[in-house]
């Protein structure tokens, strides 16, 4: 056990049998179950926001998430020779989601509508309340396509300029109009949606959403057949609808649009939640955008630029590809066409 370790460990009323590391963090066998402790990159008041999400769920009927342990001084952050906050948090004993497994993939999306039935900031007489802490609030979508759009249009007029041009350079420049043109047409038809009302409202209902729910949150419990969902560091106050997003498109990347698993995903999800019209134009417009052109041609223009590794090349080929495949899948699954 390392001396940082054995320092942070030592301010908890536990007692701590083993432990081992792993990527990014310590696995703890305690007298009071398995738990881990990593480092938290964030400040007491989140993790006052955190644990009091967390403490939430589990008196709505959803034990199963990592909720942090509190140290002898009842702070939810310990230190190590006063640096670096730790968090130490309730683990469970399963495997990660599966991608490759349809019944892991289902499970997941019922899963994940069943946090989305009870994630909702609840203030009236809380201690949240009387400190005036609130969740951050999700960047709106409009300001978020707005801001792509125009750094796209940076990179382009960068790569316009430059005089030595490369394969990376050359292969932007021939897609960028395809690329830009959709993602404008994407941002007009956001205004035209019901993405405004449908944000509007989470905003005054105080709906959550977790923020980075993927396969590697969701851990499938062997003992119980159920799901535990771990890592809601980036939760927030959001469209609840913009989870099951990123969750579909993680997944779909890896089965290259499967047509007939993503229609089973969203009516995994629907058997627990019903989704609205509106939250399906809006999957489908977040889905539709560009986003893998515009990051990986974001990084381009933030990194050392004299040099440019093969991989963004293929990065590059690989999101012009994915947009493709996904206009497909939209138009087959959410019959929807720009």
């Amino acid at each position: 056990m390392r001396e940082y370790e054995l320092e942070v460990l030592e301010q908890y009323d536990i007692e701590v049998m083993s432990t081992r590391k792993i990527r990014g963090a310590f696995f703890c066998e305690t007298n009071e179950g398995t738990m881990v402790l990593k480092e938290a990159a964030f400040s007491e008041k989140r993790a006052l926001l955190l644990y009091t999400l967390l403490c939430h769920l589990e008196s709505e009927g959803y034990p199963d998430v990592d909720i942090p342990v509190l140290n002898r001084e009842k702070d939810l952050l310990s230190t190590f020779r006063g640096q670096s906050g730790y968090m130490l948090k309730k683990w469970y004993i399963g495997r990660e989601c599966d991608v490759r497994r349809e019944t892991d993939v289902l499970e997941a999306c019922r899963n994940l509508a069943r946090l989305h039935r009870i994630m909702r900031w609840q203030e009236e007489g809380s201690q949240v309340q009387e400190d005036a802490l609130r969740p951050p609030v999700g960047r709106h979508l409009k300001q978020e396509f707005l801001c792509h759009n125009r750094e796209l249009k940076k990179v382009r007029n960068y790569i316009r300029n430059k005089v030595n041009k490369g394969e990376f350079e050359y292969l932007f420049l021939k897609y960028f109009e395809n690329m830009y043109q959709l993602a404008a047409k994407v941002t007009k038809r956001l205004e035209d949606s019901g993405y405004e009302r449908l944000y509007q409202d989470s905003l005054a209902q105080g709906l959550l959403v977790h923020g980075d729910y993927n396969y590697h949150n969701v851990l499938m419990l062997p003992e119980t057949g159920g799901s535990a969902t771990t890592n809601f560091e980036h939760f927030r106050i959001d469209v609840q609808a913009l989870d099951l997003y990123y969750f579909l498109r993680k997944v779909m990347e890896k089965h290259k649009w499967k047509e007939s698993l993503g229609r089973a995903m969203l009516e995994a999800y629907a058997e627990v939640r019903p989704l609205k019209p509106e939250e399906l134009e809006v999957i489908a417009l977040k889905a539709s955008y560009p986003e893998k052109f515009w990051k990986t041609a974001n990084t381009y223009y933030h990194s050392n630029k004299a040099w440019i590794p093969e991989k963004s090349v293929e990065k590059l080929q690989t999101a012009v590809l994915q947009t493709e495949e996904k206009i497909q899948f939209l138009q087959k699954i959410f019959r929807f066409i720009l």
